[in-house]
């Protein structure tokens, strides 16, 4: 990894203005360097709003992995120690609790510009790691990564990095200009007097514990370092979208619920059928059971497909896989049948794990002899953590597999008459859960393993008072992330014996939706958004036209049209209370024009370009316009670019407002688009989802306001997770309809409820159709 100064210098009197980044590359290896900013901490509100009485302190800490390459290209993998408090991190060699007085090999700050993305799993020294890099915004080349031996520690590690986030947002937020300030931080002296720490001593803090120490993630890890449009029915509580499934339990066979899906079952399509189980274990640990594809543990759960073998991995999110059926589900005439595979897995912003699996082709398992090259049933795997009763420790999740089944014999057994269908590949398929759920049952080891511990205890000797950092303020320009330190010395880089790490147990913070009240959102709410006091201007979208036109009934394809919101579920009134959700209505902005264009490389900034009906006479008479482009990554490049009108400017002091007026910050915290394919195959769908997502979180999103609109570029292809979706949705995209709907997430009482900002829906798009954007 390309070394990356740490300080960036200014000329004139009054000192300098550093930048830091993690590595505390600043052209010296010597963790005690008096030019590297210390790593203060600072008091954080462990809740939403950042502004209420502080009755405790975030302290986040665990082991990582710290990986890159230094100015050799020789690629590291070291044990580190990560502590976060506040907006403040640093990184140690040995655990600072148990060696008081250590310093940190690397420390900073957390800007409100930094950039964290989950790149998946990969190969490390024949080990697979869970990997994060850490980037900024402004400047891509300022990056690292760390990793971790699961995808629960990895989850961990990210709202981590979000709490501190929120709270470096929170400071800006507060505004007033602190460039004298800032430099105060290079003097800080970690061990030095805190006259004030009694100040705070009565407060409790939330000591969060990620992992549970070396000694297990070695254990985890033990290769590393080797040589070796019909009727819609409302799905459930886990989405915001309401889908054409209706699911009717057939079955209840070894603690497991069969169902199938009768509204798919109507059309003649075969099977859509699934198996349902509740799982005493927290979604990582399912999830890690259910990928890995070590023989001598699937042999406990799978009696079908235990037999497998890695043949090729892609960007941390995708592989292919070999494998070799049982015999005793097949016919003696064709005892031997094996079959390949790809595998693509993500994690949703709510936590939940989606793989989907797929019969594939690779030039690395041809035909083989003696063998009958059958393709596996597409599925999806979904795993979702469950609320635990107030009081109690034990985590849960619901395990559901999911697959196609076309077999006559299906139709028979689920009546009860034939048992010839307990003899196929689909019902071991569906069996597959029970034998997770009576593997992980039967093992408490993995019941009780922890990516979290969430402990109270008074402020500890190495905690920093908070109140010697209370005035510091984070400026746009001071940003911070990990990166690989290609100038550290050999010393700093060299992985050390540490001692045994203390063990707690995994308190579950996943939460579900817990009531839903169908209700809709009434005119007047969502009107407030919009200035009252100037009169409405009727907005003719027969105007404006785009290049993919506007549908003109059901049955018209490559076309857009604008459904009402009553589609999707948003949050309610009383949402802060109970978490109800409730029905949308009519969009507050009018869609008026697509545009759909054919782009060399990701282009920002489209309403400037003179073919945007922005820079037209009559969208330059509108009061406001939102412009949302979808930058799409493919061969070519597309932009899909949606405009929505106002009738009246925008109120200033309503949420809307902040948001086209706000900070980038506020706007990537509050963008949210809820997704939900109409029509389509079923894959496709459960890729996609209904879960609404903050887009500004999960991609990175650019903003610009100008004259009298707002443009949003979305771009899709900075996520692995996102760019491998989008790959998938393209391969079925003339078959899709694709609604969509963007809002402002509320998340205060006077920001509820929530309104749709506005609807989309495509049908059948062609990427064929799309029209070259050009200078």
């Amino acid at each position: 990894m390309e070394t990356t100064k740490a300080l960036k210098e200014e000329g004139g009197e009054g000192g300098q203005e550093k930048e830091v980044l993690l590595d505390g590359s600043n052209g010296s290896s010597s963790s005690g360097d008096a030019n590297t900013k210390g790593a203060p901490k600072h008091r954080h509100t462990p809740t939403a709003s950042y502004g209420g009485d502080e009755k405790g302190i975030y302290e986040i800490f665990g082991w990582v992995y710290h990986i890159g390459a230094n100015s050799i290209g020789h690629e590291y993998c070291h044990l580190r120690f990560l502590f976060i408090k506040g907006k403040y991190v640093m990184m140690y060699k040995r655990d600072p609790h148990e060696n008081p007085g250590i310093k940190p090999i690397r420390k900073g700050v957390i800007g409100p510009t930094l950039m964290v993305e989950e790149l998946g799993r990969r190969k490390v020294n024949d080990g697979d790691l869970y990997v994060i890099q850490f980037y900024n915004r402004l400047d891509e080349s300022k990056k690292g990564e760390i990793a971790c031996p699961t995808a629960g520690e990895a989850r961990k590690w990210m709202e981590a990095f979000d709490h501190a986030k929120q709270q470096a947002e929170y400071e800006l937020s507060r505004g007033g200009s602190t460039r004298n300030k800032l430099n105060m931080e290079a003097d800080i002296d970690l061990d030095g007097h805190r006259p004030r720490v009694r100040r705070y001593a009565h407060g409790l803090k939330n000591l969060i514990r990620i992992g549970k120490g070396p000694e297990m993630l070695l254990r985890q890890t033990s290769n590393l370092g080797g040589s070796g449009t019909s009727n819609r029915y409302f799905e459930g509580e886990f989405g915001d979208a309401i889908e054409a499934h209706e699911w009717k339990c057939v079955r209840t066979v070894n603690g497991i619920r069969i169902f199938e899906d009768v509204a798919d079952s109507k059309r003649g399509k075969g099977a859509l059928v699934k198996a349902v189980g509740l799982v005493d274990a927290s979604a990582d640990t399912a999830f890690e059971v259910i990928l890995n594809l070590e023989r001598r543990k699937r042999y406990e759960w799978d009696m079908l497909t235990a037999d497998l073998e890695l043949i090729d991995s892609y960007d941390g999110h995708y592989d292919v896989v070999y494998g070799t059926y049982d015999p005793k589900y097949l016919t003696r005439w064709q005892s031997k049948r094996d079959f390949v595979f790809t595998r693509q897995w993500f994690r949703g912003q709510d936590g939940a794990y989606t793989i989907l699996q797929l019969p594939a082709v690779h030039k690395k398992r041809p035909s083989r002899s003696g063998y009958r090259r059958t393709p596996i049933n597409p599925s999806t795997w979904e795993v979702r953590s469950l609320n635990s009763p107030m009081g109690s420790n034990t985590t849960k999740c619901l395990v559901t597999h999911m697959l196609e089944i076309h077999s006559s014999g299906w139709l028979r057994w689920k009546k009860n008459s034939s048992s010839k269908f307990e003899q196929t590949i689909p019902y071991a398929l569906l069996s597959q859960v029970a034998g997770l759920k009576e593997y992980i049952g039967a093992n408490p080891s993995l019941s009780f393993e922890s990516s979290a511990t969430v402990v109270q205890s008074k402020l500890s000797d190495v905690s920093t008072s908070s109140s010697e950092f209370e005035d510091l303020e984070v400026q746009d320009e001071f940003y911070d992330a990990i990166a690989g330190d290609s100038t550290s010395s050999s010393e700093d880089e060299e992985s050390e014996d540490d001692t045994e790490k203390k063990k707690f147990k995994l308190k579950n913070v996943s939460w579900a939706i817990s009531s839903l009240a169908l209700k809709r959102v009434s005119a007047s709410d969502a009107n407030k958004e919009l200035d009252p006091t100037v009169p409405s201007v009727h907005v003719d979208a027969s105007q404006f036209s785009g290049s993919l036109h506007k549908g003109r009934d059901e049955t018209d394809s490559n076309c857009w049209t604008s459904p009402s919101g009553t589609g999707f579920m948003i949050r309610g009134k009383t949402y802060l209370k109970d978490n109800a959700k409730i029905m949308g209505s009519d969009p507050l902005l009018k869609l008026i024009a697509v545009d759909w264009f054919k782009v060399d490389t990701a282009t920002d900034k489209i309403a400037l370009h003179p073919r945007s009906l922005v820079q037209s006479d009559a969208g330059k008479k509108l009061p406001f316009i939102l412009v949302i482009n979808l930058e799409v990554p493919a061969k070519p490049n597309y932009s899909l670019v949606l405009y929505y009108a106002a009738e009246r400017p925008v109120n200033k002091n309503s949420l809307l407002g902040r948001f086209v007026d706000g900070t980038d910050m506020f706007r990537d915290a509050r963008f949210k688009l809820i997704p939900s394919i109409v029509e389509g195959y079923w894959m496709v769908k459960r890729a996609v989802g209904t879960k609404a997502c903050l887009l500004g979180k999960a991609v990175t999103c650019k903003y610009f306001r100008q004259d009298n609109f707002l443009e949003i570029d979305v771009d899709i292809g900075s996520s692995s997770v996102a760019r491998s979706v989008i790959g998938l949705v393209l391969g079925y995209v003339t078959s899709l309809v694709v609604d969509l709907a963007i809002l402002i997430e509320g998340k205060e009482e006077a920001e509820l409820p929530e309104y749709v900002l506005g609807t989309v829906r495509l049908n059948r798009v062609k990427p064929e159709s799309a029209v070259p954007l050009k200078a």
